[in-house]
């Protein structure tokens, strides 16, 4: 339980050390030094602050403290029918692949249903999904404080009477998030795996240049 939380702890570390070296040679001359990986616009204002509980540790954490490394961030739920299983599993394949290149990412899934999804069934969830999966949650202030950050959309469903069961509507897209540099790309729900590696790795390999 503990495990989880000292590596969160420990990559925060690194963020204050180099968070903002990174951003500076990241933006030098006021190039975009991912330009070449880009598949839409840059500069979009997606990412910010925003305290949340990570599951397995059921300790508060930061935007800093979750994103120590390169992350793909996914807001949905874990009652979630088919997508968010779908979604989760796609960049957990992502992962895979880029791991088998050498190169590390953390997947995040972020509740956007914090009364079902307790620190213990989301960190089951992101267990279930990758060993590099973190789940996190918290209370209704705190998710939609995230959401707004990354401006996603989510509506709850109302249950039936005496029915605990229900739907939630939510955007289903995929955020790469940089430390230091903050929004990279995002990942459509219908993009493949290797495609969506592909796009990530060479935004590693961008960041690694400029190092």
């Amino acid at each position: 339980m503990d495990k989880t939380w000292a590596i969160l702890a420990a990559g925060a570390v690194v963020v204050l050390l180099g968070g903002t070296a990174l951003w500076i040679g990241l933006n030098r001359g006021g190039e975009d030094a991912f330009a070449q990986c880009r598949s839409g616009q840059a500069g979009a204002d997606i990412g910010g602050p925003f305290t949340l509980v990570e599951g397995t540790s059921g300790k508060t954490v930061t935007e800093k403290e979750v994103i120590d490394r390169p992350t793909l961030v996914y807001f949905g739920y874990t009652f979630c029918p088919d997508v968010c299983p779908l979604d989760m599993a796609r960049n957990a394949e992502v992962a895979d692949i880029l791991e088998e290149q050498g190169q590390d990412i953390r997947l995040a899934f972020i509740t956007v249903d914090p009364a079902r999804d307790t620190p213990q069934v989301v960190s089951e969830f992101a267990q279930n999904i990758h060993p590099k999966a973190v789940g996190l949650t918290g209370s209704e202030e705190q998710v939609k404080t995230a959401v707004n950050a990354y401006r996603a959309y989510y509506k709850l469903h109302e249950a039936e009477p005496g029915d605990d069961y229900y739907l939630v509507d939510h955007s289903a897209f995929t955020y790469l998030m940089l430390p230091g540099a903050g929004f990279a790309d995002f990942y459509k729900h219908a993009a493949p795996a290797d495609e969506v590696a592909q796009s990530v790795s060479c935004y590693l390999q961008a960041a690694s240049a400029q190092n």
